[in-house]
């Protein structure tokens, strides 16, 4: 018996399907034929084939960029992971000092990036800033406009307290999801402390956990607004990350064509980390299953 398939429903997908082609499809192709041309205004283009790709994988200004972006990327994911875990595991689980702790957590998550990275731009100024007259009056020395040490310690600080929240969320979910049968047998064989964390609470937060690696990597690897407010990838380059530094290019010196090139490599960057993440993921659900 043939059954009849109804291809109707195509219709109801069209209207998204054209959307992400306006959105996304189309402005990447710009990019892409941007990336192979050069131009000297008057929207006249000259064929360059690869020369803008070679003369990025030869720049040192592009490679210097991507290592400051993996240090920023790495040294975010070692300080937000653990700590939203820490956060996470100390929480009520249930009660009116739960639901107060979820929404108290979800707070900085609901301030726009340039608002974010204005509020550590003034905190941190000696002048006026809490931070900044603080430390001062302590007898430290901070600078973030002038030290690269301060800079550095001044965005991190300011991305850990913007994202651990959403870390320390979804591994909470991770823990909600736990049977109380793990805890009360894990009470009867007298398990320690850790124990039950390494064996009955850190499998189960597995999956969870990879996600939030996996988005808190791209966030971290596409962020722009908050510390070109804060620092404005100074002092020098010291915090040129590999968006600001694309941004400088483009709009800056106005070198779309090397411009499109790198945000190519860079898109590709993060698309290959992101897939080894999913990949990963993918692989633990299936042991799990």
């Amino acid at each position: 018996m043939n059954k009849t398939v109804n291809q109707k429903a195509w219709f109801l997908v069209l209207p998204v399907l054209l959307l992400v082609a306006f959105s996304a499809v189309i402005p990447l192709m710009t990019v892409v034929n941007y990336s192979v041309q050069d131009t000297f205004g008057n929207n006249e283009f000259f064929w360059a084939g690869l020369e803008w790709f070679e003369e990025m994988l030869d720049s040192d200004r592009m490679w210097s960029a991507l290592s400051r972006q993996l240090v920023f990327s790495g040294v975010i994911l070692a300080i937000e992971i653990p700590l939203g875990i820490f956060v996470a595991l100390n929480m009520p689980k249930s009660g009116f000092w739960s639901s107060f702790c979820l929404v108290l957590m979800s707070l900085p998550l609901l301030i726009p990036w340039n608002v974010v990275g204005t509020i550590w731009q003034i905190f941190g100024r000696v002048d006026i800033g809490l931070l900044g007259y603080t430390l001062d009056a302590l007898g430290i020395s901070y600078n973030y406009t002038q030290d690269t040490f301060a800079a550095w310690a001044t965005i991190v600080v300011m991305d850990v307290w913007h994202w651990t929240s959403l870390v320390a969320l979804l591994a909470f979910a991770g823990l909600k999801s736990i049977p109380d049968a793990y805890y009360q047998a894990a009470k009867i064989d007298q398990a320690s402390r850790w124990a039950v964390f390494r064996f009955i609470e850190l499998p189960k937060m597995a999956g969870v956990l990879m996600i939030a690696i996996l988005l808190r990597f791209m966030d971290s690897f596409m962020i722009y607004t908050e510390p070109f407010v804060v620092t404005g990838g100074g002092p020098g380059n010291a915090t040129t990350l590999l968006s600001i530094d694309l941004v400088k290019m483009a709009l800056g010196q106005f070198d779309l064509g090397p411009a499109a090139a790198f945000s190519l490599m860079y898109f590709l960057v993060i698309l290959l980390i992101s897939w080894v993440f999913y990949t990963v993921m993918t692989t633990l659900d299936a042991k799990e299953i």
